[in-house]
């Protein structure tokens, strides 16, 4: 049984930086896409980023693309998410999740249902 660990999140100032890491046990990473979602109090989860098994394939939502930057280390079984020049919008508890079916990451590529496993989750405030 696949279990991830997300880590990383924390307090930062706007136009701060953060690194995210998802990093899984149990299992290998490297047969699954890994998404990342954020969820805000009040609002449906949103996909931020999405890297496909062979790394060769990713995507960015429209909110953080040239910001945020997706990439994943099959050897160390983790996946990062390098996020800079925060916003307070970017406020938000994030997720990872492997998906073994998806199969190409695109803007249609978050569809939570879709993802067999999730990390728990960690806290990122974008605050002065």
């Amino acid at each position: 049984q696949l279990q991830l660990v997300d880590s990383g999140g924390g307090l930062v100032q706007p136009g701060g930086s953060l690194r995210l890491s998802c990093t899984a046990s149990g299992g290998t990473l490297d047969a699954y896409t890994i998404a990342w979602f954020r969820r805000t109090p009040g609002k449906e989860r949103e996909g931020v980023s999405c890297i496909r098994s062979s790394g060769d394939n990713i995507n960015y939502s429209d909110s953080v693309k040239g910001r945020f930057t997706i990439s994943r280390d099959n050897a160390k079984n983790t996946v990062y998410l390098q996020m800079n020049s925060l916003k307070p919008e970017d406020t938000a508890e994030y997720f990872c999740a492997a998906g073994r079916d998806v199969y190409y990451c695109s803007p249609y590529a978050y569809v939570p249902s879709e993802y067999d496993y999730w990390g728990q989750g960690t806290q990122v405030t974008v605050s002065s």
